[in-house]
């Protein structure tokens, strides 16, 4: 059992709080001096040019530094506060409005940023003030701009579906478009919570009258596509360049960087400083992704080189009922993890080893990797180390308690759990297939 142990001390290290990345690097090369023959740690050079080297899988990673860069561009550029006041405006005389309004910001900057921490530091800074000022119920509140503020990990274009699309083997725009559905009933699905829960309790949101009045419908409506219409036209031409083999995701991903300079310019937030601290923090979060991948791969090596790879192959093969118990086994074990453990560390962790059983067993890749995507983006909602409740209580009002966020944030916890299963037992209703298709 020495290759199951390898994992298990892992995961104590880490929930120790000991670094990501040199915890997997250290206890692979330790594993391997102590169990297997040291002399395969000269492998390990090999691994890494594997992972970066000019060969398809390094060029796909190209696209994480890009896409990163293009968000946080898009954030300086003060983007969600423009698409949360216009939105606020068109949908605040509806019941529920700025929750709804909310949401389809969250929509639209998953779309564009795709940076969670940064949508739902903005929209708690400027959308949950609002709401708690026009009487909006507080678990209402912190439940939809934390729900909403997720989305980014499943909307493309999206780094966990580049990340997965790389541990996986799957064309990373197979997985943007098979993502694009889902997405959007999930988004389908938050409205519809909001519009049912104002229904049966009205006074939990309040109608909001506008800031001024004499602004007809036709004004607030064309205030609205002013603030929508850039956007969303770089999200077009960012995954339409996909959809339409036009652009590989690398090359839209550096397109989609001109077309966030260009946005900055016409919002006139551009200058050299924001180009070069934007820049920084690329490399910053950027190298935290990479030294995760590389502390990955060593402890992928020491797990194999101990036994663990054919252990947990043969552990998986034996669950009762086939394709399906290993499933549900592994969307539990991901719902534990995401508990504790980041989105990265459960795609670098999980997923090399269970890669050889979803293939054994005929499924779907881009089918799963959908299914691990929804379960990660649950992750970041789930008390009590749920990322996104930590990015809104960290910039809430003293007035909102840690267990009215948590308590906001069940329901949608709910909603994502059942479109999952919808995803799970009905993969025809999203254009998808359970079984690998012959073709790959």
């Amino acid at each position: 059992m020495i290759g199951i142990s390898i994992f298990l001390v892992a995961l104590l290290l880490l929930l120790f709080g000991y670094p990501v990345a040199f915890t997997f690097a250290g206890i692979g090369i330790l594993f391997v001096v102590l169990f297997a023959e040291p002399s395969q740690l000269a492998q390990i050079p090999y691994r890494i040019y594997a992972n970066m080297g000019d060969n398809g899988e390094g060029q796909v990673l190209m696209a994480v530094p890009l896409f990163i860069f293009m968000g946080i561009i898009l954030q300086r550029t003060k983007l969600a506060e423009q698409l949360l006041e216009s939105m606020g405006q068109l949908f605040g005389s509806l019941r529920g409005g700025l929750a709804i309004s909310t949401i389809l910001v969250g929509a639209l900057l998953a779309a564009s940023t795709g940076v969670v921490g940064a949508s739902v530091v903005a929209m708690g800074l400027i959308s949950l003030p609002v709401m708690l000022r026009h009487g909006y119920k507080t678990e209402l509140a912190t439940g939809t701009i934390t729900a909403a503020g997720t989305l980014g990990q499943l909307i493309p274009p999206s780094i966990v579906l580049i990340i997965l699309g790389d541990v996986l083997n799957v064309p990373v725009g197979d997985l943007f478009r098979a993502a694009l559905k889902p997405g959007l009933v999930l988004v389908g699905c938050y409205i519809a919570y909001v519009l049912i829960y104002c229904l049966i309790k009205p006074e939990a949101a309040p109608v909001v009258e506008r800031h001024n009045p004499e602004h007809s419908n036709g004004r607030v409506i064309i205030n609205a596509l002013i603030a929508v219409v850039p956007p969303l036209a770089l999200i077009l031409v960012v995954l339409g360049s996909i959809f339409n083999a036009i652009a590989t995701p690398t090359e839209s991903s550096a397109l989609g960087c001109v077309g966030a300079v260009v946005l900055a310019i016409l919002y006139r937030k551009f200058s050299l400083a924001m180009l070069w601290e934007s820049a920084h923090e690329t490399v910053k979060i950027t190298a935290m992704v990479f030294a995760v991948l590389l502390g990955a791969s060593i402890f992928s090596m020491g797990f194999s080189y101990t036994g663990g790879e054919h252990q947990v192959e043969q552990l998986l093969l034996s669950i009762p009922g086939e394709k399906w118990g290993f499933l549900i086994a592994i969307m539990l074990l991901i719902t534990l993890l995401g508990f504790f453990l980041d989105y990265i560390e459960i795609s670098y962790i999980v997923l090399p080893l269970v890669y050889a059983v979803v293939v054994e067993l005929g499924i779907n890749q881009v089918w799963f990797a959908i299914l691990v995507a929804m379960n990660l983006q649950t992750s970041f909602l789930t008390p009590p180390f749920g990322f996104a409740l930590f990015y809104l209580k960290g910039v809430a009002p003293n007035s909102v308690q840690t267990a009215q966020i948590y308590r906001g944030v069940i329901p949608f916890i709910a909603i994502q759990l059942a479109v999952l299963m919808s995803i799970l037992l009905f993969p025809e209703w999203y254009g998808m297939s359970s079984v690998q298709p012959s073709l790959w």
